[in-house]
């Protein structure tokens, strides 16, 4: 496991991570969300060794990264904000270089690469020089140096960041493989892979943790948590029709659109459904708002920016 104990981390008078505590299982996908400048990469550094924490430690697999960064980090695969690599060397180069600085063994060092470059779709650029790559490609280079040694501990900051849809739908799905026996932790902004990725989210802004539960959890705090919401002619006519049935909470039009929200918990599609064709009314869209995790990340972010 992770277990992050008590880290602080000072730049001068500025305090980037503060007291955070916290402890990741196997099987575990955490996503770590906040705002720009929260101390996301900050602790990801602190927990793969690459940056002292001011106070507080980490352990991986019970290895302190303090008192034995080296030992701690053979657990670790780990890609950095931006993917740094040596950008002279070809791709094929790079990873060869990789495999032996995470000491695999030579009779399995080519097998690890050639798996790695397959498990990435890299083999039509393999002999390319990195500097001459494509953002998204340089990206999977950094994704494929991170899992070459078949770490128990993943921790990859932005993972997809400029990778094209095809790509991302590629990355994740190599993500969802390795996560069914490893500890995987990501930071993204993206919040649609959060909910296609994660199976644990947390949330902090100014080095402090804010929450700490899963997607379905956090997605539960919406306040558009089983509302409906539909586009119809004439909203303001059917707002106030909908709004005498029993399920019905409040009514609001925002842009066109109509957003019906419950008085419970259950009922209320079904209802509007009823409703809508009984008066025959015509609908261009028709949706079920199982909540908005943009919505709640932006209340609970700016909520903990005025505590």
């Amino acid at each position: 496991m992770i277990e992050a104990k008590s880290l602080c981390k000072y730049y001068g008078p500025i305090k980037a991570v503060d007291d955070l505590s916290f402890t990741v299982d196997e099987g575990q996908v955490l996503g770590f969300l906040g705002p720009n400048g929260a101390g996301k990469s900050t602790t990801m550094k602190m927990l793969t060794g690459f940056l002292t924490p001011t106070s507080g430690t980490a352990l991986i697999n019970g290895i302190d990264v303090v008192g034995d960064s080296v030992m701690a980090r053979r657990n670790i695969g780990y890609l950095p904000e931006g993917a740094p690599s040596y950008g002279e060397m070809t791709v094929l180069q790079f990873l060869n270089f990789v495999a032996r600085a995470r000491l695999i063994e030579n009779s399995a060092l080519k097998a690890s690469v050639e798996r790695t470059i397959d498990k990435l779709n890299l083999a039509a650029v393999k002999h390319q020089v990195i500097d001459t790559l494509s953002k998204g490609f340089k990206r999977r280079v950094g994704l494929a140096q991170a899992i070459i040694h078949d770490p128990q501990i993943l921790i990859l900051d932005e993972p997809t960041d400029g990778l094209d849809p095809n790509q991302k739908r590629e990355v994740r799905h190599l993500i969802r493989d390795m996560a069914k026996d490893k500890i995987i932790i990501i930071s993204t902004h993206i919040l649609e892979e959060v909910a296609a990725l994660c199976n644990r989210v947390m949330i902090i802004a100014d080095g402090k943790l804010l929450a700490d539960d899963s997607p379905r959890g956090l997605v539960a705090r919406s306040r558009y948590h089983n509302a409906v919401s539909l586009a119809v002619d004439e909203p303001q006519k059917v707002a106030s029709a909908l709004s005498e049935l029993p399920e019905v909470a409040k009514a609001e039009i925002r842009e066109g659109e109509l957003t019906l929200f419950p008085s419970g918990d259950n009922g209320l599609f079904e209802a509007v459904t009823a409703a809508v064709k009984e008066n025959g009314w015509d609908l261009r869209a028709l949706r079920y708002e199982a909540g908005r995790l943009d919505e709640v990340f932006h209340d609970i972010t700016r909520e903990g920016a005025t505590t």
